[in-house]
Parts: structure tokens; sequence; C-alpha cells
């Protein structure tokens, strides 16, 4: 597997179990650049969802993916605090068109102050039965919430308090040229 280079920038895509594209982030800016782990930053990008609808996101955020994890961590930089959106997903991979994951529908939101909820347990319920997610995918999917949750109480990676604030300098030195 190859890695996106540091500076570039990608697109971002995320499917479904089905092999349906779920949404696309159009840009994001690579800070590092791994075959094991993807930061990057965007701010006010443009969404695309299966759909057809499209949004733009409302402030910085830094991503993080790693290609042994199922879960992608996004920090979302607002006036009261750094907010996470956690999706389970499966670990990355990255071609020449973009870092690509599926999407399991459970997601946790976590607050800046590291308390959490888990969302969306009725919409993995409907989709593990509509796409027939087998009972190994639900056992690793729970593992690795188990761990992610795990990282948020250990403020562990991208909870730890310095790390968004680190990758966010890092984004904006890139951005002014």
């Amino acid at each position: 597997m190859s890695a996106p280079e540091a500076g570039s920038n990608i697109q971002i895509k995320s499917y479904k179990h089905n092999g349906k594209l779920h949404r696309i982030w159009e840009s994001s800016l690579v800070l590092k650049g791994t075959e094991t782990v993807v930061i990057a930053g965007n701010d006010k990008t443009r969404v695309m969802e299966s759909d057809g609808r499209t949004w733009i996101t409302r402030e910085p955020a830094i991503t993080y993916f790693h290609s042994r994890y199922w879960f992608n961590i996004i920090g979302m930089l607002r006036t009261d605090g750094i907010y996470y959106y956690c999706n389970i997903s499966s670990p990355f991979v990255y071609d020449e068109e973009a870092l690509k994951y599926i999407d399991y529908d459970l997601d946790v939101k976590v607050y800046p102050d590291m308390t959490h909820v888990l969302l969306d347990e009725d919409e993995y319920e409907q989709h593990s039965r509509q796409m027939n997610y087998p009972r190994v995918l639900d056992r690793i999917l729970h593992r690795n919430i188990d761990e992610l949750l795990r990282w948020v109480h250990e403020r562990k990676g991208p909870f730890n308090p310095d790390f968004i604030d680190q990758w966010y300098e890092r984004y904006l030195t890139y951005r002014t040229y």
C-alpha cells in the first residue's frame, strides 16, 4: 500500500459494507502520511453525500486514520474546545485516487471534557441485518469501540491534550505556502 505525501491534498471516501459510496470529503491536506498512519487537516471543505447533497464543514478539523484500528477520529476545533467525532470503520486504505474506508454506522462523540456517547446503534442494527454483517465483524467492531474508549480515558493519541493543537499548527504552516 502506498502512502499520501505530507503537503498533498487528498480526497477521503467512505463506503458502506455493500461497497456503495457513502460520503466524500473533497479535499484534506495531508500532514503526515505513512502506510500505517495518515493525519490530515481541513477547514470549510466540501462534503458530498451519496444522494448528491453537499455541505461545507463548519470548523477546522484534524483527522486521524490508522491501518490497524477499526476507527478513525476527527478532532473539530471549536471556540469552546475540541470535539471529537469517531467513526467505527474499517482500517483505511490509500490508493492514488483517495484515502478509503468502510463506515460501520456506529459513532462515538467525545466532548471537550472527555465525556462521550455512542451514537447510531439503531442504524448499525438495521444495516447489520440488511447487509448481513458477519458475527466476527460485530466482535471486531465492539472490541475496537472498547479500544477507542480506552484511548479516550487514557488521553492517548488524538485525545492527548496537545495532539490536535500541534497538528493544527502544522496545518496552518502548510496553508501559508
